[in-house]
Formats: C-alpha cells, sequence, structure tokens
C-alpha cells in the first residue's frame, strides 16, 4: 500500500524506520506547511518496506511518501 501526502509541504520529521512493523492509524511522518504540522498515518498494519521521502523534502498533495506491505 502507498502512503500519500495529503497536502503540500516538507516533511519535517520521519517517525518510523524503514523495515518497522507499523500499526493501522499509527503516525509515520510529520509535514510541516504554512507552520502547521501535518501527521500522516499509515492506512494499515504492516512492515514499512521503502520510504520515498527523506526529512526536508517538499512533496505536493498526492505524492507517495512510503510503501507499508
Amino acid at each position: 500500500m502507498e502512503i500519500k501526502a495529503s497536502m503540500a509541504g516538507n516533511v519535517w520529521k520521519i517517525t518510523v524506520q524503514q523495515g518497522e512493523a507499523v500499526e493501522a492509524g499509527q503516525d509515520i511522518v510529520i509535514l510541516e506547511s504554512m507552520k502547521m504540522e501535518i501527521p500522516i498515518a499509515s492506512e494499515e498494519k504492516g512492515i514499512l518496506k521503502e520510504w520515498k521521502v527523506q526529512e526536508g523534502d517538499f512533496v505536493d498533495e498526492g505524492d507517495t511518501i512510503a510503501i507499508v506491505e
């Protein structure tokens, strides 16, 4: 499953490392947009297989942030 950005912003903080287990609803990354912090959560339980971004990257709404399987 692809985790996508819900809005445009900078990747402020990655909270889960590649290879870690995640729960449905668990925040995995925090975006910063207009001085607000926007947490992005995994929609499913699984393993975070791959990050498509790094801290400091800019993402647009709909961009893939990570892959959870």
